[in-house]
């Protein structure tokens, strides 16, 4: 009915795409006010964004939490009341929020202040709303805003790529006495993970091996609501690892990539699709792995915890809940975590506490694989004695699996980790998921700009005047092209360098071509 801002390009195929993911595609008889998220793959080629500073953005902001440049998040506000003067007897509409950062909770405790009022009030109040969230401060990583709108402050803080994992974060200080008192979001994004693994939490290290792995999972739940929590609490449960495959909280039939999921004719995606219709029992039956869950309910006791089940036994409408799949892990389970966590429940412990156990254990875990790998590549990295002023710096050393591997037996994730299991064959199949490339090349980016910066760091240190002595004038001329191509790419990258290394490297450009004849200099000045 109604985009806001009016001037927010949206094609038709989006449009279309954010009404079906807007509602429930399912049966729900619940009435009353319902919210949920959806992830929306961009159409129509790459539009520029209000933000020119994505990129200082991305560059703080932890991998987690970048802006997506090809893809929309969704966040819905469902009301679904009984309404005699319409004509199917109710009244059904969702308020959506769009935008390219994952932040659930600021957006969705935003919806939960917007929407009410504008099912009431209509238009002039979403006008008022965006009249506010224009004032607000762009998000910086590391700092905390107060974000005004209808009456109240919002206070958050932006998480930083710097951040400690796992350090709670901060508390913020009231400094202003802001009056009324702000809501205070304890995380930008995170999840009550306690909450959503609930059916689950016996199995968390499984769920873990197959997000580490990027496999391909449906999760079958009963409303959007389940089903866009529990895949965003999978794909969080690697971090600070980046899950780099693609996710759908929620999905419907209705989807232009509906055709692409369910065909047989090729293996499934790496991907995580959320779904709620049960025709996608059917239709999504040879993916490989399957959760089906019900719905939440926080009690006093441990949940009923779902079984593993063969995936031949996923037939009927009626699929009772379980993870179907043929997965074997790598990993033995760990009961430690479960006795902790029973114990929270007999304790009565509050579910962000618990929540903080399964964050710190994933964590540990997560960590536990990937600092090996971290010294590995840092140990490709070329010596600083290596990288000399005049020459090109040296290349990073191509990473190896098997050298990889050879490195495991004195220095591997038994040294970090109690759990024992075939951790070599999990690496092994690491190094084919696109999590492993997406590290990878993220790893190689930063190391290829360190080592830009060093070279720059060394001209700097270099006696240039000795160096020209015995050069000739082509020589020069090609060290001033050079040098300058080096200082445009370290603005442009904004590579980890000094601004007086940068500018010492402008005075020698200058002192470089001060030294050659008029005509060359007037050529140089030129290009």
């Amino acid at each position: 009915q109604l985009v806001y801002p009016y001037d927010f390009r949206l094609t038709e195929k989006e449009k279309t795409s954010i009404c079906y993911l807007s509602f429930p595609d399912s049966y729900s008889g619940g009435l009353g006010d319902t919210q949920f998220s959806f992830r929306l793959r961009q159409s129509g080629g790459q539009r520029t964004t209000h933000y020119e500073d994505d990129g200082e953005y991305n560059r703080e902001a932890p991998l987690t939490l970048q802006r997506e440049s090809a893809h929309y998040f969704g966040y819905v506000y469902f009301r679904q009341v009984k309404d005699s003067s319409m004509k199917r007897g109710y009244f059904q509409k969702s308020l959506v929020l769009v935008s390219r950062l994952p932040y659930v909770n600021l957006f969705q405790s935003l919806l939960q202040l917007i929407a009410p009022e504008y099912f009431d009030k209509l238009e002039p109040c979403l006008e008022a709303v965006c009249n506010e969230i224009d004032q607000w401060p762009p998000p910086v990583p590391g700092q905390t805003l107060n974000l005004p709108v209808m009456g109240v402050v919002i206070q958050v803080r932006i998480p930083s790529r710097v951040d400690k994992p796992g350090s709670s974060p901060v508390k913020q200080f009231n400094q202003e006495n802001l009056l009324p008192a702000p809501l205070v979001l304890p995380s930008i994004h995170e999840l009550d993970l306690f909450r959503c693994f609930q059916p689950v939490l016996i199995h968390v290290q499984m769920l873990w091996e197959l997000m580490l792995l990027g496999e391909p999972v449906v999760v079958m739940a009963p409303s959007p609501t389940v089903s866009s929590e529990m895949v965003l609490a999978l794909t969080s449960c690697l971090a600070p690892l980046r899950y780099c495959c693609d996710y759908r909280p929620y999905f419907t039939i209705h989807d232009s990539e509906f055709k692409e999921y369910t065909t047989r004719t090729q293996a499934p995606p790496n991907i995580v699709v959320g779904v709620t219709n049960p025709f996608f029992i059917k239709t999504l039956q040879h993916w490989p792995h399957i959760l089906r869950v019900g719905e939440l309910r926080m009690s006093g006791d441990l949940p009923k915890q779902v079984k593993v089940k063969k995936l031949a036994k996923l037939k009927t409408l009626d699929t009772k809940p379980g993870i179907y799949t043929s997965y074997k892990t790598f990993l033995h389970k760990d009961k430690t975590l479960i006795k902790r966590l029973l114990k929270g429940i007999q304790r009565k412990r509050p579910s962000e506490v618990q929540s903080a156990l399964l964050r710190r254990h994933l964590l540990e875990l997560t960590q536990s694989f990937i600092i090996p790998l971290e010294h590995y590549i840092a140990s490709l990295m070329p010596l600083q004695r290596a990288i000399t002023p005049w020459k090109n710096p040296p290349q990073i050393r191509p990473f190896r699996q098997e050298d990889f591997m050879k490195t495991l037996e004195h220095a591997g994730p038994q040294l970090t980790c109690v759990l024992k299991g075939d951790w070599l064959g999990l690496y092994r199949r690491f190094f084919k998921s696109p999590n492993f490339d997406g590290w990878y090349r993220q790893r190689y980016k930063e190391m290829t700009q360190k080592l830009e910066a060093l070279h720059l760091e060394a001209i700097c240190e270099a006696n240039i005047v000795a160096w020209m002595k015995d050069k000739s004038e082509v020589e020069i001329v090609d060290l001033v092209l050079k040098l300058r191509e080096k200082l445009v790419r370290a603005r442009c990258q904004h590579l980890p360098v000094k601004e007086e290394t940068l500018q010492r490297v402008g005075l020698y450009i200058e002192t470089i071509i001060g030294s050659l004849p008029e005509d060359l200099q007037t050529v140089l000045h030129h290009h």
